[in-house]
């Protein structure tokens, strides 16, 4: 099982990809506790406790193992548009080369949010939250210029209409 530290550019954690995770932590008390977090990151241990029949300390304990092994993050979401960020896109990416390792250059860009290696036309897509056209265009520009990238292709958002992290568990 492998795991990666991706780092913003002041070297603070910004997530953990783990490969293979084990879901051996992903019982049903697991899962509720997952589901609580979804609902309200911010409900307290105790309450989470209640709901699904276990002691505070124990769904602290359970929610560090789950935070540990990459299972989940708490994070706060926040709404690009409030903070300044009217510019949302999706990125397709056609490569050659390692697809892995030009996705891992990507995924090293403070500029980009998410990277997913994909089938279809595009090999990978990265999203992009920006100050505005220009900042798109510039981010588009340094895409260009990674390794193994042949071709971007834009993809502007011009209204969200849905967004959620609520998936549940399998």
């Amino acid at each position: 099982m492998a795991n990666r530290q991706l780092e913003n550019g002041n070297g603070a954690r910004r997530v953990t990809v783990r490969e293979g995770a084990s879901h051996a932590l992903l019982d049903d008390v697991a899962k509720q506790i997952i589901e609580q977090l979804q609902e309200d990151g911010r409900r307290p241990y105790a309450t989470i406790g209640k709901a699904v029949g276990l002691s505070e300390a124990a769904v602290r304990q359970r929610v560090q193992r789950l935070l540990d092994a990459g299972v989940m993050q708490i994070v706060a979401v926040t709404d690009p548009l409030q903070l300044g960020f009217p510019r949302q896109a999706m990125i397709g990416l056609r490569t050659d080369g390692d697809l892995e390792s030009v996705a891992d250059r990507l995924a090293e860009l403070e500029a980009i949010d998410y990277v997913v290696i994909t089938a279809g036309s595009f090999d990978l897509l990265a999203e992009v939250v920006c100050r505005n056209d220009e900042h798109l265009l510039e981010i588009l520009q340094k895409l260009r210029t990674v390794p193994g990238v042949v071709s971007t292709e834009a993809f502007v958002y011009l209204k969200l209409r849905k967004q959620t992290y609520s998936w549940g568990t399998a």
